[in-house]
């Protein structure tokens, strides 16, 4: 009977244990609500914006962008001073002595160099690594290592256990021998970094601010790597990136990380700019429902949302609008002052309609095209010939979805990112779509003209065609754009549609490895430049998700990186997006984004308005608390200034 009843004993322990070691969080200075829950901290290995916001609060990299400021100005981060050469080919960048990780010990140049090489792994599958490759003699480093590991798989075959073991070693010391004597990326010393670059690259420094630039600290992440016997692979583990062994040089370090459920981060008392925090802890909740955001926000629970989703959101916007008509003449006094959009909320009478805050956003939703031959399962893939790509793209009432679904003043994209948003670049006028048409006349032409694209494909009846299948995750509202979406593929193409609904991880895996096929997507700038958006669909890049390849594209973009006539470079990049967004369609861009925030002006400080949407936290300080609406107007105003 002892022996039946101890397997329970032991397993009710074991739940209890988790149970008592599984502690809320304490009250933080400072809680608000991601736009997701976050995949990863390593930072080599992150793109999602969620991830990437929680990253700059534990992790900085050479220089930073100041996000208060209209031009996103570049100050000093653990490098406290740089140079630059008149190519702009060529960095030095020198280290500040008080930089140093949580743990007290100093960020060295060497370990600038690991984490970079890193990102540079074929192993490491890094969504970035094209940014890494802009550094002369990277690029090669990453296919040499692809074809020595290639070659060693297949001599591994024939070889014992301790074989693998002692070849495998060398063949990963031949590895970094050849990084360190071919890629131009060098530690002189503790604080001294320098590279070069293989073409002019005046953006440069705005890409070493962005947060996968960021250092690891290699005693802790190298313990989690491990060379693979059979591949010659490094095998990359993440058991560092967890509390209490994650190891930064950020503003705050992380105290608890529970999954699914919440962050808990403490200022870094290491940190070199720790007085100038106005926070002490951040707490970040896990709160799916959409609804149940806007609720936690209003009972004081939390004291920003990054990005509002509730359905109710339009009605909060129309709140806001009778709220500012009610204050007419206020609003535009305060306007004419010169501050900014959070500024003259804050100085406006005490209203909390006021809380809600729409910013137009460097970013542009769309959906992608899955362009190999054949899907994942084998089956044969209609979207890998463009004329199909073409005639669904062209079969989309964008229009409809801005004004009936988002409803919120996106404005329909036309192109892969906002008109205006680069200086000296102007997008391509983009494929016509049923948003262009005027009358039932015009409407019918671009429904026949896809129509007869696709019986050029081979699908002469598009009722034959296989189930389109759309991708989503289950977050952020993007179920009813699927379903708008394919309203329109069915009315307008007459073809049958699936909405494929997932778990975020799980989508964003099958984004992975093209278990798709159509799939919604979007992108944020992460630098000043079109290659931020236009390098997305490069061959073989880490977010090139859609798998599609063109020589005459990466040909375009490859004249750009070495064209040194900035008006020049510009007309390159602007052929290869009209190839890409007339032509190719591996994508078809529906809206730019309006972000909507949720936050009490007169409360909180220190939230970018800038339209790429960058929020760096250890700037926000809570001010409310009985200290006066007035002081709250003043800091406003200087923050304005």
């Amino acid at each position: 009977m002892l022996k039946l009843i101890a397997p329970f004993v032991i397993l009710f322990a074991a739940i209890f244990a988790v149970i008592a070691s599984d502690k809320p969080d304490p009250p933080a200075d400072f809680t608000f609500i991601n736009r997701g829950d976050v995949t990863t901290l390593d930072p080599q290995r992150m793109s999602w914006m969620q991830d990437l916001r929680v990253a700059r609060l534990l992790f900085e990299p050479l220089v930073r962008l100041d996000v208060m400021t209209r031009d996103y100005e570049i100050v000093p981060g653990v490098a406290e001073r740089w140079e630059v050469s008149e190519d702009f080919k060529e960095y030095t960048f020198h280290l500040r002595e008080d930089a140093k990780w949580s743990n007290g010990e100093p960020v060295t140049a060497q370990q600038f160099v690991y984490a970079w090489r890193r990102a540079l792994l074929p192993e490491t599958a890094a969504d970035y690594t094209a940014l890494f490759q802009n550094i002369e003699g990277a690029t090669e480093f990453f296919e040499w290592r692809s074809e020595q590991t290639r070659q060693y798989a297949v001599r591994a075959r024939d070889m014992s256990a301790d074989e693998k073991l002692v070849a495998s070693q060398q063949l990963w010391e031949e590895a970094l021998a050849y990084f360190d004597e071919n890629v131009a990326l060098k530690a002189l010393d503790d604080r001294t970094l320098t590279m070069k670059l293989e073409a002019s690259t005046p953006y440069w420094l705005d890409l070493c601010a962005f947060i996968v630039f960021a250092p690891v600290y290699e005693p802790l992440v190298s313990q989690y790597e491990q060379i693979d016997p059979d591949t010659g692979m490094v095998k990359l583990r993440l058991g560092w990136t967890k509390p209490p062994l994650l190891v930064g040089n950020g503003p705050f370090v992380l105290e608890n990380w529970r999954f699914k459920r919440s962050l808990f981060l403490r200022a870094n008392p290491e940190w070199w700019a720790k007085d100038t925090l106005d926070i002490d802890t951040i707490a970040i909740p896990s709160v799916e429902d959409a609804n149940s955001q806007v609720l936690a926000f209003e009972s004081g629970s939390v004291q920003w949302i990054s990005d509002v989703n509730a359905d109710y959101r339009i009605q909060m916007l129309a709140d806001k609008r009778a709220f500012y008509d009610e204050n007419r003449e206020e609003y535009e006094r305060l306007k004419a002052e010169g501050l900014d959009a959070f500024a003259i909320d804050a100085a406006l009478p005490d209203d909390p309609r006021k809380n809600i805050h729409a910013l137009a956003a460097f970013g542009t939703y769309w959906y992608n095209f899955n362009c190999l031959p054949t899907l994942a399962d084998g089956r044969e893939n209609p979207f890998h010939d463009a004329r199909v790509r073409r005639a669904f793209a062209m079969c989309i009432d964008k229009q409809r979805i801005c004004d009936d679904v988002m409803r919120i003043g996106n404005p329909v994209a036309r192109n892969m990112f906002p008109p205006g948003a680069i200086a000296g670049y102007e997008s391509p006028a983009g494929l016509k779509c049923i948003s262009d048409a005027t009358n039932e006349v015009e409407k019918q032409a671009i429904i026949d003209e896809a129509k007869a694209l696709l019986g050029e494909a081979g699908y002469p009846d598009p009722a034959a065609m296989p189930r389109i299948e759309l991708l989503f995750n289950t977050d952020g509202g993007h179920g009813i754009i699927a379903q708008q979406l394919a309203k329109d593929w069915e009315e307008f193409l007459g073809v049958r549609t699936f909405l494929a609904q997932k778990e975020i991880k799980v989508y964003k895996d099958d984004l992975k490895r093209h278990n798709f096929m159509t799939g919604r997507a979007g992108w944020f700038a992460d630098y000043a430049d079109p290659t931020t958006f236009l390098d997305l669909n490069r061959t073989g890049d880490g977010n090139n998700d859609r798998a599609y390849s063109s020589e005459v594209y990466d040909g375009l973009l490859d004249e750009a990186k070495i064209e040194t006539d900035p008006e020049k470079r510009m007309k390159i990049l602007q052929e290869a997006e009209r190839l890409i967004m007339e032509e190719d369609l591996p994508l078809v861009p529906l809206f730019y984004y309006v972000n909507l925030y949720l936050f009490d002006p007169d409360e909180i400080t220190g939230i970018s308005l800038h339209p790429r949407l960058q929020q760096d936290i250890f700037n926000v300080d809570v001010i409310g608390d009985g200290k006066g609406r007035e002081q709250v107007k003043q800091i406003w105003k200087k923050d304005a200034n």
